[in-house]
């Protein structure tokens, strides 16, 4: 999953060496959290207008855990 939301930021961003992904441990809902750091000039690029390409990702994101029977939850930072 980690490298799957690396590989579509790396194509939205100016700065690709930057992207870092860091995963939380399952909480007790049963998710996982990845939280995207990408550099601050990249960040508008990631949100999008009024943040259609950040629930894109997240939308993305969500239907290949599901086929994994994962929940996940992006969060920008």
């Amino acid at each position: 999953m980690k490298e799957l939301l690396i590989a579509i930021v790396t194509g939205l961003v100016e700065k690709p060496e930057e992207i870092t992904v860091n995963a939380d441990e399952v909480n007790e809902e049963g998710v996982v959290v990845y939280h995207l750091h990408v550099s601050e000039d990249d960040m508008g690029r990631v949100i999008g207008r009024q943040g259609r390409i950040a629930k894109a990702i997240r939308t993305v994101m969500r239907a290949a855990a599901a086929r994994n029977d994962e929940k996940i939850q992006v969060e920008i930072e």
